[in-house]
């Protein structure tokens, strides 16, 4: 599964380490995150996310 960085704070999301602190289980595929999940640090939208 491919990361993800956030464009404005550099956060990555790992799919497999999911966000669980913010409801998205481990193993969860970006393309699955809900639409509504913002970043964890900076609360930026899934939209301003970019493949690594």
């Amino acid at each position: 599964m491919k990361k993800y960085v956030c464009d404005l704070c550099g956060y990555i999301y790992d799919p497999e380490l999911g966000d669980p602190d913010n409801g998205v289980a481990a193993g969860t595929d970006f393309a699955d995150v809900p639409d509504d999940w913002a970043c964890p640090l900076c609360g930026a939208s899934k939209d301003d996310f970019s493949e690594m």
